[in-house]
């Protein structure tokens, strides 16, 4: 299956960033684009969360019933995006046209491929180790892990967002992050015109 995005996990930045570009599905930039993301989410630090401090979420909201509220919000708002369940990424490969992605279960391709996995160790997604570098906002005790990158860039047609990013763990900050990253490949798609999206009444 060829994609123009495929995004590479379901926590905040990952499922943030997919709605971000689902919204942009009537703008003619956006017409025809085919957009994934990898819904894995059984190491997502959102399992075990309690938010009482994010604004518009009420008090006591649980991390895991985000999880599962968020695909069901991407789904009904944007179901031409595909969500691909229980695949693990092994790995992430660079060819001509893009990139080779290849799970537990198949292989895809993409154009632009966006990782937005968690900063913990250990970092099993194979033809990325070279971009592995300590995290620069995580307490060091944590030996906590990001991708090298420039405002979510690593290289071409290659980003990350939340964390994995060299975010600090905080539910609004992952959220700001995959927003980032979409409007960055929808401003891409634009020409190259700074681009942002807002659903009006």
């Amino acid at each position: 299956m060829d994609f123009d995005v495929l995004i590479i996990g379901g926590g905040v930045s990952g499922m943030q960033c997919a709605l971000v570009l689902g919204s942009a599905q009537h703008k003619a930039y956006a017409n025809g684009k085919k957009i994934g993301i990898i819904t894995h989410q059984r190491t997502s630090h959102l399992q075990d969360a309690l938010f009482n401090n994010v604004l518009g979420l009420p008090p006591k909201t649980l991390g895991k019933n985000i999880l599962k509220e968020s695909k069901k919000q991407l789904f009904n708002l944007y179901p031409h995006i595909i969500q691909i369940e229980k695949e693990k990424v092994l790995s992430v490969l660079a060819f001509e046209a893009g990139y080779k992605i290849k799970t537990n279960k198949y292989t895809y391709t993409s154009k632009i491929v966006i990782i937005a996995l968690n900063y913990a160790k250990p970092f099993g997604i194979n033809g990325l180790e070279e971009f592995i570098i300590p995290h620069q906002r995580a307490n060091p005790t944590k030996d906590r892990i990001q991708l090298k990158n420039t405002h979510h860039f690593i290289k071409d047609g290659l980003y990350c967002c939340g964390t994995i990013a060299g975010w600090r763990s905080q539910f609004s900050i992952a959220a700001g992050s995959g927003a980032s990253v979409a409007t960055d490949i929808l401003t891409l798609w634009n020409g190259k015109n700074p681009t942002k999206i807002h659903d009006k009444a």
